[in-house]
């Protein structure tokens, strides 16, 4: 690598101990907790008479056997809008998982507010409750409670503003993805910039100028981290990278025809984009966008479902793009790694994408292995390309890499159309 990954301080979260200090918890969860804990103490009996005053059974689904095992999902109502959704698992009777979500009213109907997992005891045993700013609906703080549930043990910023600096010049690549966490070094010093040091970057779920690295796609309590790690590899392995981060669209991929656009107008030659999903309709948009910029190179990633995706297609992957490389991960000898998809018409090449450095959200040094790592690699070739050939063409620089790629362990025939890159930082071939 042109430069070796350090481990950096955790600029992504604050963290205080407040043993003696409660913050104000709210009203409504301490009420949905004490139903919670009512319903705990007898997991089998009709919850209508075991609520306490004020609060009611709105619904409930799932149920229980005869050997009472299953699943109960009760919906409770609050009063004032509030409501409260409690999720239990048993097992012969006996409670095994118990959580509670609780939603506060605000203007528009409930917004999740609040979670709390409960031990056997009946008692919160890990709790989070969502903070929010000028914008109701986008969450700018995650405190992490203690079991009183109202002791804050640390806080995550969710949505911080992107700290000054200026544009560090070099070959512009737009990177897709949860977004990039700008409060790491590392990663502000690579953010492309206007003239007056504004960052380019944005975020196209929800509309702002902060792609913070944040996936609340399966949780906003326990939101995924994806995209600084992938930026940390483009940025080892090409120094000279001017990183413009977007957070992808989620809920109106319609958008990224809007986003396409931006990165094309801020310079960009080179657009990294580690997802992708199984419904072609989701990329519509992005598949014209990208078809009317033939001057811009996709490096798209193959995804990890272990499938052939010329049979079972992952997109964007799949598309006939002529100006897009598919990539897929594979191990040190050229053999395709576990779990990585595959693909003689859809899939390009292989490099590997096992085990790589990278810094993850919290500024930590951790291995990441799949697709979605295997994609930097190859984007940072071509911008490395790109900066020794500044006047390539987009089909220059497709030809370019694909002559460095050679067949895998044994001379096996491979499981991708051009074959596989034992090592896509070495410039010395």
């Amino acid at each position: 690598m042109p430069q070796r990954l350090q481990s950096l301080a955790l600029a992504s979260i604050l963290l205080w101990s407040a043993p003696d200090a409660a913050a104000s918890g709210t009203e409504g969860l301490m009420r949905a907790d004490a139903a919670t804990r009512a319903i705990c103490a007898a997991p089998l009996a009709d919850p209508d008479g075991m609520l306490p005053d004020g609060i009611s059974l709105a619904g409930q689904d799932g149920g229980v056997n005869s050997d009472n095992s299953g699943r109960r999902l009760l919906t409770l109502t609050l009063g004032e809008g509030g409501e409260a959704v409690v999720d239990m698992f048993l097992q012969g009777g006996a409670l095994r998982r118990l959580r509670l979500e609780y939603s506060a009213p605000a203007s528009g109907g409930p917004r999740p507010e609040a979670m709390v997992q409960y031990g056997p005891d009946c008692l919160p045993a890990l709790a989070r409750r969502l903070v929010y700013g000028a914008r109701r609906d986008v969450p700018v703080r995650l405190e992490h409670l203690q079991p009183d549930l109202a002791t804050v043990s640390f806080v995550e910023e969710l949505d911080p503003p992107v700290p000054p600096g200026a544009d560090p010049g070099g070959v512009t690549v737009a990177q897709i993805d949860s977004g990039v966490n700008y409060l790491l070094p590392h990663v502000a010093a690579r953010l492309a910039r206007d003239t007056s040091g504004a960052p380019l970057g944005y975020d196209f779920w929800d509309m702002d100028p902060r792609p913070f690295d944040l996936d609340t796609s399966r949780s906003p309590y326990f939101p995924l981290r994806h995209g600084t790690a992938v930026a940390s590899i483009l940025i080892a392995e090409a120094p000279e990278v001017r990183l413009l981060p977007y957070r992808y669209p989620r809920g109106n991929m319609e958008r990224m025809a809007e986003l396409i656009a931006a990165a094309h107008g801020a310079g960009a030659r080179i657009v990294l984009m580690p997802l992708g999903s199984n419904d072609a309709a989701d990329w519509e948009a992005f598949l014209q966008a990208a078809e009317a910029r033939p001057d811009m190179l996709f490096v798209v990633s193959a995804g990890n479902n272990g499938r052939n995706i010329d049979t079972a297609p992952v997109y964007p992957a799949a598309f006939p793009l002529a100006n897009m490389i598919t990539v897929t991960s594979a191990d040190a000898f050229g053999r395709l790694a576990p779990g990585s998809n595959w693909g003689r018409r859809s899939v390009d090449l292989m490099v590997p994408g096992e085990g790589i450095e990278t810094i993850d959200h919290r500024g930590a040094v951790a291995p990441a292995s799949g697709s979605s790592f295997a994609v930097p690699r190859v984007a940072a070739l071509a911008a490395r390309l790109l900066v020794r050939n500044p006047g390539w063409s987009t089909e220059k620089l497709v030809e370019a890499i694909r002559a460095r790629t050679a067949r895998g362990y044994g001379n096996a025939s491979p499981d991708v159309g051009w074959g596989w890159i034992p090592n896509p930082a070495d410039d010395g071939r």
